[in-house]
């Protein structure tokens, strides 16, 4: 895609100016002219900082637009609107303007004999991969309007579900960091100012108070360090992460931490029953439905069991057979999955069980303040009281010695 810069006459006759990106400029002069612009000026933005403006510019789309307009289109399309005069009228309705200009190319690609799924392709950075699938799956089957409520329902669940995370991590993320950010300030404001005036008094300082004075000295001529050691840190973890080895035992890590892999633990299994679930009711095959779920795990001990699941699905073994061999998947899961097989309601247990790990998510959301306060609490506690000791123990010396006097 190549970069043009472009001055036009909208529809309404007001003169515009901006940045596409098209194919050739005989491609970004068509786009134009589809969206009812009269052009004046096109030429290719070669520009490093034309780039950069085009990339500060860019509206960011969010997971509720794609909610919002899968949504809108299952509606249209489901009551006999073409898809094109559909995403027409969308166009004219939505304020997002990437999301306009994308559906805009997507609409012109269409009226030239491209199916919906091939033209939203080209854009796989703003339209999410089970979207492209189960739109593709929609148009093979023709159940192409229930394939965009069921995208529409499971997007709403994944936001829901990433929702659920955000709620978890929000009390502990603030505890640690207003923690740090106060242990910080008492070192290098609060304690020098009044270790300073001490020593000023002549009072001997105990080891305790020398321990601080040198915690807070390194913290003051030092601090440059910390930002250095957290890239430093972040860009280690990124080079080992090429390691598969390492990236498996963090990813095991991750399942054995403790209260983090409550919440961890909790959005994998919601995340692989919803995705199975979906793509079970879009009509796909259990061996290719396991193939696309295990490309969406990002975790690589679920990915490694789910690949092994798969393998014995295809020389014969059930389901739930296989997926009983790996502790990774708990036994309501195993059992349930054993109950659809048996009874052809494989999607309904899906769906039961992304519900239930979704409420299992908000219910640790809720408790994880609880849980975590005490030990926020106890180490504030501990960190605070030993800073007041080193600063009432000299004090304590100095009445002594005054009283002695």
């Amino acid at each position: 895609m190549i970069s043009f810069r472009y001055r036009a006459v909208d529809a309404s006759g007001k003169q515009i100016s901006g940045q596409i990106e098209a194919d050739s400029i005989e491609a970004a002069s068509s786009n134009l002219a589809a969206r009812g612009c009269f052009l004046l000026s096109i030429t290719p933005a070669r520009d490093l900082l034309s780039k950069l403006r085009a990339q500060l510019l860019k509206q960011r789309v969010r997971r509720s637009d794609i909610i919002e307009l899968a949504s809108n289109l299952s509606v249209m399309v489901g009551a006999g609107i073409p898809i094109t005069m559909a995403l027409g009228d969308i166009i004219d309705s939505i304020t997002n303007t990437t999301l306009q200009t994308t559906l805009a190319d997507v609409k012109q690609e269409i009226e030239q004999g491209s199916t919906f799924s091939d033209a939203i392709e080209r854009y796989d950075d703003l339209f999410p991969d089970i979207f492209i699938r189960l739109v593709r799956v929609g148009e093979e089957t023709g159940r192409f309007e229930k394939s965009l409520a069921d995208v529409s329902e499971h997007l709403q669940r994944m936001e829901d579900l990433a929702s659920a995370i955000k709620r978890a991590l929000i009390y502990p993320t603030f505890a640690i960091i207003s923690t740090l950010g106060a242990l910080v300030f008492w070192l290098v404001y609060v304690l020098p100012k009044i270790i300073s005036t001490l020593t000023g008094m002549g009072v001997k300082l105990p080891l305790l108070t020398r321990i601080l004075m040198a915690a807070s000295d390194y913290t003051q001529r030092f601090w440059y360090l910390a930002p250095v050691l957290v890239v430093g840190w972040l860009l280690l973890l990124k080079l080992l992460k090429r390691n598969e080895s390492f990236c498996y035992r963090l990813d095991q890590l991750k399942l054995k931490l403790p209260i983090y892999s409550l919440i961890e633990y909790n959005r994998l299994l919601a995340l692989l029953a919803e995705q199975m679930r979906i793509l079970i009711v879009a009509g796909l095959t259990i061996d290719r439905t396991l193939g696309i779920v295990s490309a969406v795990m990002r975790n690589r001990v679920f990915l490694r069991s789910l690949e092994t699941v798969r393998e014995e699905i295809t020389y014969g073994s059930g389901i739930a057979e296989a997926m009983r061999k790996h502790p990774v998947f708990p036994v309501l899961m195993v059992r349930l999955v054993g109950i659809g097989e048996s009874s052809g309601s494989l999607d309904n247990q899906f769906s039961f069980l992304a519900g239930h790990y979704l409420k299992q998510l908000d219910d640790i959301s809720e408790k994880l303040g609880k849980i975590i306060e005490p030990m926020v609490i106890g180490f504030i506690g501990i960190m605070f009281a030993v800073i007041i000791m080193g600063l009432l123990l000299p004090v304590y010396d100095l009445i002594s010695a005054v009283g002695k006097g």
